[in-house]
């Protein structure tokens, strides 16, 4: 089947190539240089449709693919010169044809009748969308996905050259602080008029001629003229069945965009297992908050205190219910002040089963393989609001004010088998809390000034509970007695209480003085300020419920946790920029004054200490569209206030932790190198990058485990030993007239050493991703898209080797059919194994079929099936500290629903 398919569309682009000729040749000024980015578009004259179009290169070259036996009317466009024009009749053969355009010096232009499809304008590039839809478009995603150098990769996340957008604006205005996933998940496709790119983007325009923004992309959505002043989105309701239970669907999108002001509401409720927004979206949503000390050289954490909520793989679980409200508004009461501000709302009920294999580092530690099997219920409450306040009086002047808050309520019950400890029965909670503030003021004095102060507060509070019931006494019977549980019960029912505070201070002051045309200097003044409270108690539930306090027989009787600790860091940097032909450098220092102290039981551990990280960073602009980055960074990386405390704590009944007040800081250099190019002459994009870090006394475990388990004890020290990792990917995409084909490899080597059992064993990790994709873009025919994924995930744990393989070929396809059908279908297959049999093998198959009288009605009828295969589970492998196992995991049926859309 896979290999027809293939046949047929190698058949249709071979009869596609056969009936088209090249126009090819230069575009020049008067006297004879080349035009770059000159603009050549091709008119049917017969049909009168824009049949081919081109961007010159640095030469001025130019390059159409039109049909053979046509009339067209050529029209060549830059900016200050007159258009020209040219009727140009096809034949059967290969055309070389140059231009020449004269100095414009009038108001008067030859009117171009159709719009390129792309447009580039310094560092902005400015697509029209309808000049790559296909009429199957839906929402903002599929427009993106058209787009040459657009991509989106399996998290949601927009990629543009191999850098993640950060932030989508719509007609300026933020979209819920520029949050990518949602703009592209649920702003309407035929809202969309151009999508611009703005490479370089500076989030303050005062700095964009001081700072390094070569990382920074955005992305802003023109609307088109009947979607401004006026309400637009739509309303989808749907339901159906399964052998499960009856599916529900409810999902209005509203819109409004005027000069000053904007609403964006999104509403989402279904049991389909349609996610709008998880519970990793939730936390990764930074509504805009960027740390101002974020490249000072000091990495501190503030601990990962949340429950250990298992993760849905892909989106897919046994069973997902979800409600997701969100409203966004912006306002502009006059030029000087923007007001601005989002509440987000989620609640999610999640059925999960996994079974999963566990093999341990090396069998001559005396560590059993352990298999797993788990039915979980999650449900989760997050919510978070936003306000935020931008005053601009001049050009000079810039106020920003911004205020999150996020609270959320969380629990877990997890129904667990283990071969090793038999039935547990675990129970997590969670009501945690967080307030961040940010104020930045930027001033420039005058056209060789420039200040900027930026301060951001945090204020946090985490209150994870867990509880574990264990039948099994027998095998546990060894890690009671290490934690002096009562023996004279039916079971073990431990708890765990445990309350993590934070208050954080960050703020910085810069001061740029721009020396001449090419070169300016940076200085900057800053300060991290962190203080955090730990309190833990381990206790347990007896038969008759009362309370009991044990005493631990290790770790020096200690189970409860009492501390606090202080970190500052207060440093002065300096850099310095110069450009110089296509190089710009920036070597810069920061020295640092560093103070941290943990108290506990009692006892004040104190470390002071200075130290001098100098950082890098070199562009070379080889062209407009091409350039090679290169970043060095050494890092101070501190940790969080669990790893010092000294009493022991219960992560999960089988792992048992107990801090170290001496710990010390770890040391790290960062290197990446990058390169990409984007060549609009023949649509070819290139992106690479190496990535190397090396950490020098970094905190690792040394973990004991009791005797024929798989329950450990572990403690942190500062290894002394280097901890290495690398990484390596890249891209290749090129367009060759409708069909669009590319190439991604992605490599990652890590090496970490720890202590298991009083021996030292080295870790080593290597995955290799290999991506390959041909997708056809036709206007009228039917278009496929044909993928292969093929990763080996390769571990060498101590004597342990183990070694998985993933080969995944799918295809996707979508039609337009009598202007007024709809049809799209995508599949793919999934083979997991390891180096001598194949572990498990399953395939996805979901088909939609919609109808829409025309492309301007309002109602549209929908028919959607998922999982037609009805697939039980699928499978992935994990490497952990001590392990590396194989999960198997359980998904939802086939799902048929039918749904009606209404289009305001």
């Amino acid at each position: 089947m896979k290999l027809k398919i293939s046949v047929l569309l190698l058949l249709v682009t071979s009869s596609v190539a056969f009936a088209q000729i090249k126009l090819e040749g230069v575009v020049k000024d008067s006297i004879g240089n080349p035009l770059e980015l000159a603009n050549v578009v091709a008119i049917n004259q017969e049909t009168k449709a824009l049949d081919g179009y081109g961007i010159t290169n640095d030469q001025g070259r130019y390059k159409l693919t039109l049909k053979k036996n046509a009339t067209y009317k050529l029209q060549i466009s830059y900016i200050g010169m007159k258009t020209g024009e040219n009727i140009f009749e096809s034949k059967g053969e290969d055309v070389v044809k140059d231009f020449t355009l004269l100095n414009d010096n009038t108001l008067d232009a030859v009117n171009i009748v159709y719009e390129m499809p792309v447009v580039v304008r310094g560092d902005t590039l400015i697509y029209n969308a309808d000049s790559f839809n296909k009429g199957t478009e839906r929402k903002l995603g599929d427009v993106l996905k058209n787009l040459p150098g657009v991509e989106i990769n399996d998290d949601g996340q927009i990629q543009v050259e191999g850098k993640t957008v950060s932030k989508i604006m719509v007609d300026g205005k933020e979209f819920f602080d520029g949050d990518t996933k949602l703009a592209v998940q649920n702003i309407p496709s035929n809202a969309v008029d151009k999508v611009q790119v703005l490479k370089n983007y500076a989030e303050v325009g005062q700095l964009s001629g001081v700072t390094n923004n070569q990382d920074n992309v955005a992305i802003n959505i023109k609307l088109k003229e009947g979607k401004k002043n006026f309400w637009f989105g739509n309303v989808t309701v749907g339901g159906g069945a399964s052998n499960q239970n009856g599916l529900y669907l409810l999902q209005p999108k509203l819109f409004y965009y005027s000069p000053t002001y904007s609403i964006n509401t999104i509403t989402d409720l279904n049991n389909l297992g349609e996610i709008a927004f998880s519970r990793r979206d939730y936390f990764n949503f930074t509504g805009g908050f960027r740390n101002p000390s974020r490249s000072s050289g000091t990495n501190i954490s503030l601990g990962g205190n949340s429950l250990g909520f298992l993760t849905a793989q892909n989106n897919r679980a046994k069973d997902i219910n979800t409600k997701f409200g969100a409203a966004n508004f912006s306002w502009s009461p006059n030029k000087a002040l923007d007001l601005s501000g989002f509440a987000i709302f989620s609640n999610s009920k999640t059925e999960m089963q996994e079974n999963r294999d566990v093999e341990y580092t090396d069998p001559e530690l005396g560590i059993p393989n352990e298999s797993t099997e788990s039915n979980t219920m999650q449900r989760s409450d997050l919510g978070m609001v936003k306000l935020s306040a931008k005053y601009k009086p001049n050009a000079s002047n810039q106020l920003d004010y911004d205020i999150l808050g996020r609270v959320s309520k969380e629990s877990q019950d997890q129904n667990f088998f283990s071969t090793v400890n038999g039935n547990i029965d675990e129970l997590e909670g969670s009501t945690p809390y967080s307030i961040n503030q940010n104020l930045n003021y930027y001033y420039t004095l005058d056209a060789t000034n420039i200040f900027a102060l930026e301060v951001q507060h945090l204020l946090q509070d985490e209150d994870p509970f867990y509880n574990a019931i264990l039948e099994d006494k027998d095998n546990y019977e060894g890690t009671a007695n290490n934690l002096g549980l009562d023996g004279a019960q039916i079971g073990y029912n431990i708890t765990q209480d445990k309350r993590v505070q934070s208050n954080q201070v960050d703020a910085k002051l810069d001061y740029w003085n721009i020396l001449n045309k090419k070169s300016d200097i940076n200085f900057t003044f800053g300060t991290i300020l962190s203080s955090q409270k730990f309190n833990s108690d381990i206790f347990q539930f007896l038969d008759d419920d009362s309370k009991y306090n044990p005493t631990p027989t290790i770790n020096d009787g200690l189970d409860v946790n009492d501390i606090k600790y202080n970190f500052s860091d207060i440093y002065l940097a300096a850099h310095y920029r110069l450009k110089s032909g296509i190089f710009t450098f920036t070597p810069g220092v920061s020295a640092h004054a560093y103070s941290t102290n943990n108290t506990q039981f009692s006892t004040k551990t104190t470390d002071n200490f200075f130290r001098l990280l100098p950082d890098f960073n070199m562009l070379m602009q080889l062209k407009k569209s091409e350039q090679v980055t290169l970043n060095y960074r050494m890092q101070t990386q501190f940790t969080d206030v669990s790893k010092f405390a000294s009493g022991l704590v219960l992560n999960s009944y089988s792992s048992l932790y107990s801090g170290s007040p001496d710990l010390e800081s770890a040391l790290s250099h960062n290197v990446n190198l990058s390169y990409y190019s984007f060549n609009m002459f023949n649509y070819t994009n290139v992106y690479a990058s190496l990535n190397y870090n090396k950490s020098i006394d970094n905190i690792r475990n040394t973990s004991i485990f009791e005797p024929g388990s798989v329950v450990r004890v572990s403690s942190p020290f500062n290894s002394g030993l280097a901890d290495e990792s690398a990484s390596a990917n890249g891209r290749f995409q090129r367009t060759f007239g409708k069909i669009r084909a590319s190439i991604n490899g992605n490599f990652n080597y890590s090496k970490f050493n720890q202590f298991i059992q009083n021996l030292q064993s080295v870790s080593e990790s290597f995955s290799q991703t290999y991506r390959t994709e041909l997708r056809t873009n036709f206007k009228t025919a039917p278009n496929v898209e044909l993928g292969y994924r093929y990763s080996i995930q390769d571990n060498n744990q101590g004597n342990n080797n183990t070694k998985y393989y993933t080969k995944s070929p799918s295809i996707e396809f979508d039609a337009l059919m009598f202007k007024t059908l709809t049809f799209k279908t995508d599949y793919s297959y999934n083979n997991f194994s390891d180096d001598e049999k194949t572990i498990n093998s399953y395939e996805f198959l979901n088909a939609s079929l919609a109808y829409k009288k025309d492309k301007d009605a309002k109602f549209e009828y929908e028919i959607k099936a998922t999982n037609l295969f009805n697939t039980k589970s699928q499978s992935t492998s994990n490497t952990g500290v001590v392990s590396v196992s194989a999960t198997e995991y359980f998904i939802q049926p086939l799902f048929v629903s039918f749904r009606l859309r209404y289009e305001l």
